[in-house]
């Protein structure tokens, strides 16, 4: 089903190759140390949560869960390259997997290390620290148990690791998803990740060996699926919360939106749950994304819809091709009852809804034209561009005083003037979406990802940003070739760090 195109009318299809190597593997997993120019020497607070090398800049990490490391296939890998004054440099780029100095563990067949990642100053030195999931790891005797891995900051940016976690149960899946936030406001970054629907707390400071100051396991005993979490201060208390898209079980038509709430001695073992006007719950999604889209003093959410095809979307004819559903934060947290609601066909959103588009796939919330207001980056993997099915889009819809609009969405695809590389069919561009202000000039760059590209291998692209908001002139892409990986099956760009 042909889309129309995004963003400006498509008249050229620029095409650039991009460069695919293949190294060996010992260099392939060996990181590249950050040039010294890149951080400072001292250490200085955390401005960012998203500074590794403490420089005022952030930084991009990504992920390559796929990829293959001493020839262990599916082993995967991370990577990060490093923000400055002219925005992110592939110069300074680094790669790490389980394989790399000064990590722990060590790479195995099928691991993922790289299944989820987020990030926050967790030793409280001043520089922020690399949160790596490896969901496919197996710890001794258990299968698929999992594991949780920091990667420290320091000036010279990311090195060494230590162990958060580690499952101990078969089928744990330990690092599936993973977030961070303080939840008890003690001013110490604590981490979460999900064992089935219970909540694994560990709050900090951390040590260096990785060790937590308490550990705590939420248990829930309603069989309950989480797709997606996100941190964020929903009530203005001064406290994280976290939300979490969820499924009752493996029933992808009851979902719902939980909120996890802050407090003193951490989150609430008991979460709520979003609700709508009549008292009903808010239908959910399946990924979420937090950050403050209206300017005031809260935090708001936004849920991505993108699986299709149950009794439900009956209810929700905006289901179509996939929705995001924005739920304003206030003092007595997210309101359900101000819900709106948006798809390709809304007002002022480029494209036309489509099956299986999958608007809403991947999300990001921040500032790209320096307004004040919370613009959202909306991947759209699913995205057919003309006859190229699954080719991909991204679009940016932004934010108001009254919350996200339509009107003014800016959108891009490879087939889109002046961005790199060509549409093909698989590529999955929006598969992972991330706005981060690099530069540090008071507007996010947009960073895409494309696990699919050039045969699942995975690429990254970076739109700069305006005060108009984000634009394709001046965007590059990188990949392996820069990065010095295995390309194969490595589906780089699947995700962001958090």
């Amino acid at each position: 089903m042909a889309s129309r195109a995004l963003g400006t009318t498509v008249v050229l299809a620029i095409t650039v190759a991009t460069a695919v190597i293949t190294l060996p593997s010992a260099q392939a997993t060996t990181p590249d140390r950050a040039p010294a120019s890149v951080g400072r020497a001292a250490a200085a607070p955390a401005t960012s949560r998203e500074d590794f090398n403490g420089d005022g800049f952030p930084d991009l990490a990504f992920t390559a869960p796929g990829g293959t490391v001493d020839g262990k296939a599916k082993a995967g890998y991370v990577g990060v390259v490093y923000g400055s004054e002219t925005g992110l440099r592939t110069s300074t780029k680094q790669v790490f997997s389980q394989n790399s100095p000064g990590m722990p563990g060590g790479a195995k067949a099928e691991g993922a290390f790289g299944s989820s990642m987020t990030s926050a100053d967790l030793d409280h030195d001043g520089y922020t620290d690399l949160v790596v999931g490896a969901s496919g790891e197996q710890n001794g005797t258990p299968r698929l148990a999992g594991s949780l891995t920091v990667i420290w900051g320091g000036p010279q940016g990311l090195s060494g690791g230590a162990t958060l976690l580690s499952g101990d149960e078969e089928f744990a899946r330990i690092g599936t998803l993973a977030a961070a936030g303080d939840f008890d406001g003690d001013g110490n970054m604590d981490v979460v990740t999900l064992q089935g629907s219970d909540i694994h707390l560990l709050s900090g400071p951390f040590e260096r060996d990785g060790s937590a100051a308490s550990t705590r396991r939420i248990r829930d005993m309603n069989d309950l699926r989480y797709t997606d979490i996100a941190v964020g201060d929903f009530n203005g208390d001064g406290r994280d919360d976290l939300a979490s898209a969820v499924h009752d079980g493996d029933e992808y038509d009851a979902r719902r939106v939980l909120i996890h709430q802050g407090g003193a001695d951490g989150l609430a073992a008991t979460p709520t749950t979003v609700k709508r006007a009549n008292g009903y719950r808010l239908q959910g999604g399946e990924t979420i994304a937090a950050g403050n889209i209206n300017g005031d003093r809260y935090d708001d959410i936004v849920v991505g819809r993108i699986v299709e095809g149950y009794d439900s979307d009956l209810d929700y004819p905006l289901a179509l091709g996939g929705m995001v559903t924005y739920v304003p934060g206030s003092l007595a947290g997210p309101q359900g009852a101000k819900a709106q609601v948006f798809n390709q066909d809304s007002p002022g959103v480029p494209g036309v809804a489509e099956v299986h588009d999958q608007f809403g796939a991947s999300l990001s919330i921040a500032d790209m034209n320096g307004d004040g207001f919370g613009d959202i980056a909306v991947g759209v993997p699913g995205e057919d561009i003309g006859r190229t099915k699954d080719a991909g889009s991204v679009l940016v819809l932004p934010g108001t005083a009254t919350g996200p609009t339509g009107t003014g969405t800016i959108g891009f695809n490879q087939d889109t003037p002046d961005v790199p590389g060509v549409a093909e069919a698989g590529d999955l561009f929006g598969g992972a979406a991330k706005l981060v202000d690099a530069d540090h000039d008071g507007r996010a760059e947009l960073a895409v990802g494309a696990p699919g590209e050039n045969d699942k291998a995975g690429s990254l692209w970076v739109f700069p940003s305006s005060a108009k908001g984000p634009t394709a002139k001046g965007s590059f892409t990188f990949g392996h070739g820069v990065l010095g990986t295995v390309a194969k099956a490595a589906a780089l760009g699947s995700s962001f760090n958090r």
